[in-house]
């Protein structure tokens, strides 16, 4: 999963950062309001976590240009200001959420997934698709009843795929995914091709259907029948 973390607080950007990188997610952090703005334009995520109190700036402004952007990240007002009135307007301008200040990062964690599980998955707790079982509480796969070991890189590769699914996604898209801001510096995408290699081979071991499908020039595509 990729979040963005729009947050001025240093050790709260740093616990945040470090709780979510351990549980296998990709975090970017935006310290104001204009570098929110630049990353929001650029980029896509999976979660938006925005304070509303910024340095130039308020999170509800930026809300508003997520939504006008028909972004598909889930968005959670995480803010000190625990009124009413904010909660309100937070959530009418198109926030999913809304956690005051000072809370506990399980809480968040367990928002985070209950968030992505409505916008993906219809809010199931396991993935099913087709011979594909897939946990997410635990990130463990399943084909056929069989247990699929997957590294974490290739476990963020077959979600992005399934909930992409019938739609070509680009390696720049997948690389972004897998890999923040940081894809921007990379040379080539061939690490991606033998990631989706990887996965591919271990998915047809367990007899799985050859969902994945290369569009030269463009990407992949995980191809269902509907």
């Amino acid at each position: 999963m990729k979040i963005l973390l729009i947050e001025d607080e240093p050790e709260l950007q740093k616990s945040i950062k470090q709780y979510f990188e351990v549980e296998g997610n990709v975090v970017e952090i935006a310290s104001d309001f204009s570098k929110a703005q630049q990353k929001i334009a650029i980029y896509d995520y999976d979660c938006i976590l925005v304070d509303i109190t910024l340095p130039n700036g308020s999170g509800l402004d930026l809300i508003t240009e997520i939504k006008l952007k028909k972004s598909k990240a889930g968005i959670i007002i995480i803010s000190a200001k625990n009124s009413l009135d904010d909660k309100i307007f937070g959530l009418d301008l198109g926030a999913d959420d809304y956690l005051p200040k000072p809370f506990h990062l399980s809480e968040l964690n367990s928002r985070i997934k209950a968030l992505i599980r409505r916008k993906n998955f219809d809010g199931s707790l396991e993935i099913v698709v087709n011979e594909i079982r897939i946990l997410p509480a635990d990130r463990s796969v399943y084909v056929n009843n069989a247990t699929v070991t997957l590294t974490s890189k290739e476990y963020d590769l077959l979600l992005y795929f399934i909930a992409n699914k019938n739609r070509v996604v680009s390696k720049n898209a997948l690389a972004e995914h897998l890999w923040g801001d940081d894809a921007d510096r990379l040379d080539n995408y061939d690490f991606i091709y033998n990631h989706v290699k990887n996965l591919r081979k271990k998915l047809l071991e367990k007899k799985c259907e050859d969902y994945l499908q290369t569009v030269y020039g463009l990407g992949y595509n995980f191809k269902l029948q509907e």
